[in-house]
């Protein structure tokens, strides 16, 4: 038996997220069945160092398989690239140290939110970007940012009914950066809750436009309380760029 590790990039606005569901196809149990014919026609478990929402998107996902395969990782790669769909590609395939696993390994991951602020969106960015057109205060944005930095009980940021056991997470970096028509958002962190990082884009862009100020950050985060969170921005616009180890 060997475990592999899999770096994948995927468009996920077909898929209901990378975690197996009963109401859609995800991307997982496409990997699955794509490595299949290569283990003797059974499915392998295959585990995501991120469990993305539907709608969500990955450069670079990281899974691990453990498999009785003697095919090269090369010969892996391109087998199961054939058997997948165009929009999710295993980028790398390499050998990992028995026991590697994925989610349990990773130290941090780092996601990408962009959020176009321009009058018209081009259409090649529809399904990659929130278009909320307007104007932005990024220095307040940025100042908002900062407040999150850090290691906090970010209950008052995850999806409201999130039944788990522990809710405190470490920000390593949150950048806010104005671009041509755009605001590209950058969190790292050691482990996110569910909708976590596409709250935190709501709230800024909430104190972006003037409806919240930024030192109600602080006071956020002490409340505990979804409720007094901005909104949970679309899916579209994030991205899983990178996984660490």
């Amino acid at each position: 038996m060997r475990t592999l590790k899999l770096t994948l990039a995927y468009d996920g606005t077909n898929y209901v997220g990378w975690q197996r569901q009963l109401n859609g196809v995800s991307v997982q149990q496409l990997i699955e069945e794509a490595f299949a014919p290569l283990v003797g026609g059974t499915p392998p478990s295959v585990a995501g160092a991120g469990r993305t929402d539907a709608g969500v998107h990955a450069l670079g996902q990281v899974a691990s398989v453990t498999v009785d395969t003697a095919l090269a990782c090369a010969v892996v790669q391109r087998a199961l690239n054939v058997r997948l769909p165009a929009d999710i590609r295993v980028m790398d395939v390499v050998e990992a140290p028995p026991g590697f696993h994925a989610r349990f390994r990773a130290v941090a991951k780092t996601y990408r939110y962009r959020l176009v602020t321009s009058a018209v969106l081009s259409p090649f960015d529809r399904w990659f970007v929130w278009h909320a057109p307007g104007r932005y205060e990024i220095e307040a944005m940025q100042e908002g940012a900062v407040a999150l930095v850090g290691q906090h009980d970010f209950a008052a940021f995850q999806a409201s009914g999130t039944m788990v056991s522990a809710t405190v997470r470490t920000l390593h970096r949150l950048d806010v950066r104005a671009l041509a028509g755009e605001i590209a958002i950058e969190c790292e962190g050691d482990g996110f809750l569910r909708h976590m990082v596409r709250t935190i884009v709501g709230t800024l862009a909430e104190v972006g436009t003037g409806t919240r100020d930024a030192g109600s950050i602080p006071r956020i985060l002490a409340s505990g309380d979804r409720r007094t969170a901005g909104r949970t921005a679309p899916a579209a616009g994030l991205t899983l760029v990178s996984v660490a180890y």
